[in-house]
């Protein structure tokens, strides 16, 4: 499975094993390591099917999930900039299967049954699902320079009623949990006039029960109400997804109106773009994290695969040897509350390590326990060791391959359609108000600040700091910020102010009132023109003033 490099080229571990990249090197403790552990306790039976090479080389995968009509296609659609392959659109449940929407050289479709015989994908195991799901996944491939980086995932739009249980034909559910075990992020849409969480989407986000760090929200078509109904959508957003999503932290919601038309409603635009930013920094990051995300699930998958080898193993253990199976097997299925108990205690693990009793109730009632295997303490302790060194070593060689090579960002589509030009974000607003402006921005108030200057009684053109400080304290800003104010006024670094570093000191504070960062060094178009390298500049600004 593996095409091993030479010794120069990748690097070597105490127990001889090479490989170059993270990524090989976590295929490798998988099936050296992990692999023969879950094989043994019929881990794959009871979770997860096994891993495959495509699972580890895929890009990093975004999956969609929503009510019907909350704009899932359409984010795709706008992400892209382009239509894809299968796409429907429309007010009622258009998109009625899941497509994987992926990087390809020639635009078409494949079939779900095609799809997960390719050795190439990451979807062989969907094939546990049967027809009924096959025939309703489709791959959507398509030059598109978004989708050289990432995988996205759109999926049919969530019905109420019994609707979404028995009119699929699959298990909906399961198929979820599948991909988000998988995937890089989770987006869950929600529409501004569509806030009701169902019982049946209710049970979608459930099936996302510990990838609660993959999972963002997003309030989609805020546009179509005014501020004071946005937060009333948002509070109540917030009370409904508390009700589903039973953590302490609070989920990350992105609002915003994720389509290329005029918003209906402007007076929050300037939110809206700050969100979309937001939202295209998290995605954008995700190439750079995809070896430190595959990595956690390994670990994850790991410490659930040893709880599971102890449960086949304690029950193994007190199945009688001859007579009364039946009997203490319904005892034991009875007693397992109990039984997570005595292992966490027995072993020293985490609760929140143990799968759920319920449903490991329900499918232990198919198995003879008289057949599950004994406690073998050797690949138990191969897993130890793997957890305790061998994934340090990997973690040394991501920061490794960071440094050498940073990752390429998500690129194109909406991903370039704002970065630069003066339809970037924050372009001409804040520190950057008077970048492309022929005169010293400071200069169109600077009348004002020489009067306040001329009042703190200059000595030789220049107010000392005490003088300086009493007039800056009345904006009431901190200390720290006003420090920092002082260092990027203070050109010269004499210790005074002249009239231009006042007035700039003045600009500054008043920026950082408007709600705006300070930069670190300040900015050519900002430097006073007495203070200027260039005698030029110090000209224009003296024919401005005339």
């Amino acid at each position: 499975m593996f095409s091993w490099v030479k010794q120069e080229q990748g690097g070597r571990n105490k127990d001889g094993e090479m490989y170059q990249t993270v990524t090989e090197g976590l295929q490798s403790l998988y099936l050296k390591k992990l692999l023969p552990l879950e094989e043994t306790y019929l881990f794959h039976d009871f979770h997860s099917p096994a891993l495959e090479a495509a699972d580890f080389q895929s890009k990093p995968m975004v999956l969609l999930v929503g009510q019907y009509s909350t704009g899932k296609t359409t984010f795709i659609r706008y992400l892209l900039e382009q239509d894809f392959p299968g796409m429907r659109i429309g007010p009622e449940p258009t998109t009625d299967g899941f497509i994987a929407v992926m990087y390809g050289e020639n635009e078409g479709v494949v079939p779900g049954n095609a799809l997960v015989v390719d050795p190439n994908k990451p979807f062989r195991k969907l094939n546990a699902f049967g027809n009924s799901f096959l025939n309703r996944f489709i791959c959507s491939q398509m030059p598109n320079q978004v989708l050289q980086s990432i995988s996205i995932i759109d999926t049919p739009g969530i019905l109420s009623g019994e609707k979404q249980r028995i009119s699929r034909g699959y298990d909906f559910t399961e198929v979820l949990r599948w991909f988000g075990e998988r995937v890089d992020r989770i987006i869950l849409l929600f529409d501004a006039h569509k806030l009701d969480i169902s019982d049946e989407f209710s049970e979608a986000i459930r099936a996302f029960k510990g990838q609660d760090d993959k999972i963002r929200v997003v309030l989609n078509k805020a546009d179509q109400v005014d501020t004071q109904q946005l937060m009333r959508v948002y509070g109540a957003l917030m009370w409904s997804l508390g009700k589903v999503i039973n953590t302490p932290e609070v989920v990350r919601v992105y609002l915003g109106s994720f389509w290329a038309k005029p918003l209906q409603n402007t007076e929050n635009r300037r939110l809206f773009e700050a969100e979309s930013q937001d939202l295209f920094k998290d995605i954008q990051s995700l190439p750079r994290n995809a070896a430190l995300r595959k990595l956690n699930d390994l670990i994850k998958r790991a410490r659930l695969a040893k709880v599971h080898a102890y449960i086949i193993s304690h029950l193994k253990k007190e199945m009688p040897s001859l007579f009364g199976r039946e009997k203490k097997k319904e005892e034991l299925i009875m007693r397992l509350p109990e039984i997570y108990t005595h292992l966490q205690r027995e072993h020293h693990i985490s609760p929140g390590d143990f799968p759920n009793v319920t449903k490991m109730q329900d499918m232990l009632q198919h198995y003879d326990f008289s057949k599950f295997p004994s406690m073998k303490i050797k690949l138990i302790e191969s897993v130890d060791k793997m957890l305790a060194t061998k994934i340090a070593g990997l973690m040394t060689m991501i920061r490794d391959e960071e440094s050498k090579a940073p990752p390429v960002l998500v690129s194109g589509g909406a991903f370039e359609g704002s970065q630069d030009g003066p339809f970037g974000h924050g372009y001409g607003e804040g520190i950057c108000a008077g970048a492309d402006a022929e005169d010293w921005i400071v200069s169109r108030e600077k009348h004002r600040y020489d009067e306040i200057f001329y009042m703190l009684m200059p000595v030789n053109g220049k107010i000392t700091g005490v003088n300086a400080k009493k007039e800056m304290m009345n904006s009431r800003l901190p200390n720290t910020v006003l420090g920092k104010i002082w260092k990027l006024a203070d050109c010269d670094k004499d210790g005074m102010l002249d009239d231009e570093e006042f007035a700039l000191a003045q600009h500054l504070m008043k920026v950082k009132l408007e709600g705006y960062e300070l930069p670190s060094e300040l900015p050519d178009h900002l430097v006073p023109p007495s203070h200027r390298k260039n005698p030029d500049a110090e000209a224009l600004y003296n024919n401005s003033e005339d």
